[in-house]
């Protein structure tokens, strides 16, 4: 997987915004808004059909996606809260969205170990479908936030975000292949907990180099 740098100067939302400011709303800003907004809702849609298959098909996997989809679209908030505002303020909500996404990963992890102890298997077929229209919502979403991969730490955030949605959309279409062709439900466990350390990790990285940036704005 590759590396990402949050290192560096992160240029102002605002067009000719200063730290003291916050309130006005450039063009960029607009634009940036509206992308926010599209994302959240479509991943808000897809965490309430994702969660409701996953229970439905008793699949560790496409709970945990859906748990993640759900930390994005309140991240995608804390986005659209942050945008326009002091340096600050944008450090703190990335802080903020690091430590839920841990919280949530960990979540993820524990009941993917629970699941152990529970006999059956997953339903493969709606594992495979709600996988797929997953990654359809997610690459649409990966392709609008694509733009801000090199800037701001919060919207830098949300476009790694989408990228780790991506990567357990395929985790979950992987662990429907596995289930069928092993007759196990351990693929399904696995996945994830993989799904569930790659959250954690990714929400590591982003608190840290929250609390760098904080620390640094005082």
């Amino acid at each position: 997987m590759p590396e990402f740098n949050f290192r560096g100067n992160y240029r102002d939302i605002v067009s000719g915004c200063e730290d003291n400011c916050g309130t006005g709303v450039g063009t960029g800003s607009v634009h940036e808004r509206r992308i926010l907004i599209i994302v959240l809702i479509i991943n808000a849609v897809m965490f309430s059909a994702e969660f409701s298959a996953g229970l439905v098909a008793g699949s560790t996997a496409l709970l945990a996606d859906s748990l993640d989809m759900l930390a994005d679209a309140i991240i995608y908030a804390i986005g659209l809260f942050a945008l326009g505002r002091a340096s600050h303020w944008r450090a703190r909500a990335a802080l903020t969205s690091g430590l839920f996404q841990m919280v949530l990963g960990a979540g993820i992890a524990i009941e993917a170990l629970v699941k152990i102890f529970v006999d059956g298997l997953p339903d493969v077929a709606t594992m495979g479908l709600f996988g797929v229209l997953a990654l359809l919502a997610n690459t649409v979403c990966f392709v609008l936030l694509s733009r801000f991969r090199d800037g701001d730490i919060n919207l830098r955030a949300t476009w790694i975000c989408s990228r780790n949605d991506m990567i357990g959309n395929v985790g979950v279409l992987i662990a429907a292949g596995l289930v069928m062709w092993l007759e196990s439900g351990w693929p399904d466990i696995i996945i994830g907990l993989m799904i569930a350390l790659v959250v954690i990790r990714s929400a590591l990285r982003i608190t840290l180099e929250a609390r760098t940036e904080l620390h640094g704005a005082y």
